[in-house]
């Protein structure tokens, strides 16, 4: 079941998600369900969550991969998308 949620969110920051919806052909707001179940479930599955520090907390979750995944080739291929 949905439920609508506002939000108070700085006016670029709309926007920038907006234009990053748009290039990875999703919804702000399957962005922002995403990240919210990714890091509560990082709070439930995770004890040592609150020893983290406030940026790796917000860093959990942004890289989808399978369980399986080398860390390294996915490393390889971020940073080959992003600088080449």
């Amino acid at each position: 079941m949905y439920k609508k949620l506002t939000l108070n969110i700085d006016q670029k920051v709309i926007e920038d998600a907006k234009k990053y919806a748009k290039i990875q052909k999703r919804s702000v707001s399957n962005l922002v369900e995403e990240y919210l179940s990714s890091v509560s479930s990082s709070i439930n599955n995770d004890v040592r969550y609150n020893e983290l520090g406030p940026i790796t907390k917000e860093l959990i979750g942004i890289i989808k991969t399978n369980e399986h995944a080398d860390y390294k080739n996915v490393l390889t291929d971020a940073l080959t998308e992003k600088y080449l």
